[in-house]
Formats: structure tokens, sequence, C-alpha cells
């Protein structure tokens, strides 16, 4: 079994129907335990009701809460969620939540130095401390673990330094169309050639490319593979891309072909949008990776 760290933060989406656990490293985390992965998330939540219903939900759903720190000052954290008319949801994001103050414990850095592959987004990177704290889990991984960086632009935290800081952080890369036109700049040219002008940048194993319904990209060394979407009922996409990272991560440690990955990657990506939140109930059928 594949070891594999989610660093980041875990809270409460707010959505119209009520609250989901949620935030993109925890729903990363849920999915590759699904999927048939060993998977930690470093996080941390308050000392509050909100934090406790996080440790119960956790738990009902097998993520693991052993590296899930409380904190004794810092509220859990929250999300308000607003769906459009697609189905994509809108952010507002609370401040000065206890995720903004991880800690490299003693068992954090004892996991990342078994890892196989440490998975963080750009959120999380919102706070100082979390970029140091990062930074001293990255030098302990071993040598040949996947670096995959998540982008999330989410206003205000989106900052141009703090996202290059994060993409050298990182050997593999995942990102959807409106991101790729931010680093990009909008080059009038095809998506392959732009994902692999990335990837030769940042000299990237691979770079994932999200295209919600219309499919996924995957680009590689020698490599960029289009696979078009699959065609569900959408109840709304939030944590989609999150499974499809965690498909993708798990099929690349597999040495699986491009192709393969980008199917079954997208097939995980359309049963969760055809339910409510990031972390809903697995379909056996998707089970594909145990």
């Amino acid at each position: 079994m594949y070891k594999i760290l989610s660093f980041g933060e875990i809270l409460w989406d707010m959505l119209p129907g009520g609250k989901k656990l949620g935030g993109a490293p925890a729903n990363f985390a849920y999915h590759c335990g699904q999927f048939g992965g060993g998977v930690r998330l470093l996080s941390r939540i308050g000392n509050d009701k909100l934090g406790l219903e996080i440790l119960e939900q956790c738990r009902s759903n097998g993520v693991s809460t052993e590296l899930i720190g409380i904190d004794e000052t810092l509220p859990t954290g929250t999300v308000a969620v607003q769906l459009g008319a697609d189905g994509q949801p809108a952010y507002t994001i609370a401040e000065n939540a206890a995720w903004d103050f991880l800690q490299a414990t003693p068992a954090a850095l004892q996991w990342t130095k078994q890892a196989d592959a440490l998975c963080f987004g750009t959120l999380a990177f919102r706070a100082e401390h979390n970029r140091q704290t990062l930074k001293t889990l990255l030098e302990a991984a071993k040598p040949g673990a996947l670096r995959v960086a998540d982008i999330n632009l989410r206003q205000p935290f989106c900052e141009r330094s703090v996202i290059e800081t994060v993409l050298s952080s990182a050997n593999v890369l995942k990102l959807n169309g409106d991101e790729l036109l931010y680093l990009t700049g909008g080059k009038d040219v095809p998506p392959e050639e732009q994902l692999q002008m990335l990837r030769e940048r940042y000299r990237f194993r691979l770079v994932i490319l999200t295209c919600g319904a219309a499919g996924s990209y995957l680009a590689a060394e020698h490599e960029c593979v289009f696979t078009p979407g699959v065609c569900v009922e959408v109840a709304d996409t939030v944590g989609a891309g999150d499974a499809f990272t965690a498909v993708a991560v798990l099929g690349f440690l597999q040495h699986k072909t491009l192709r393969d990955i980008g199917q079954q990657a997208n097939e995980a990506a359309a049963y969760v949008c055809t339910q409510s939140g990031g972390m809903p109930p697995s379909c056996g059928e998707f089970l594909f990776l145990r």
C-alpha cells in the first residue's frame, strides 16, 4: 500500500443545504483512502463543537485523525459555499482558523519520511507558519517521493509570489482551466503545449489539467494525453477535482498509462459530481485501485 501525506485545511463547507466536511486536502485524503491508499491528513481544528464534529465525521468516513491537531485558541475553519446554476461553487473562507498553524510534529515527520507522495494546496500557504512547516516536511521526505501541488485560486489568497513558492516545491502539478490561464497569461497555444511549457519550466514529472465535463489532460515527459469526460447529472462539483487528483496520484505511483489514469480519474470525478459535498459515499464500482 502506498503511503501518502495530505497537508492543509480540513473545515466545514457551509452549503445551502447544510454543512459538509471539506477542504481540498481533506477531500483528497478521503478519496485516497477510498481508492486504496494509506493516507494521513496533516491538519488542525479548534477545541470547539465544530472541531469535535470533524473528528467524529472523520472517524465515520475512515479518515485517520492521527495527524489532526487541536488548537486551544483558534476556531475550526469554515467556508461559506454558494452554488451557481451550473453547480460551480463560490467560496468565502474564514480567516485566522486553526488550520493556519499546522505543526511538523514528530509523528508527522515520521510519516513524511515514509511517504510515497506529499500533496499540498496553495490555500494553506496563506499563512507564513504553514509555509515553514511544509518546508520542514519536504526536507524530511525521501528523495523519490511525489510532491504534488494542487493549485486552488481562492480570492484574496492567491498572491503570485506564494503560487511560485508552491510550484517550485513540487514535481507534480494539478490545475484547472482558470488556473492554467492564470499561470500562463492566456497564451494563444493549444493546452498540450501550455502544459509542456509548464512541465519543462518547473521540471514537473506530471502535469494534470482538469477541464470539467469536457475531460482532462495529463502531460508527462514524452506524452500528453486528453481523455474525454463522463456525462452525468450534476448535483454539485465540490470535491470532484480532489477525487481526480487522488486517482491520478495513485495511478501514477502504480505506473499506469496516462490514458488509463485519465479515464479512471474522470470516472471517479464524475461520480462525485452526482453526489452532494466533497466526501460522498463511494460506489463499489469506483474502488478499482484496491
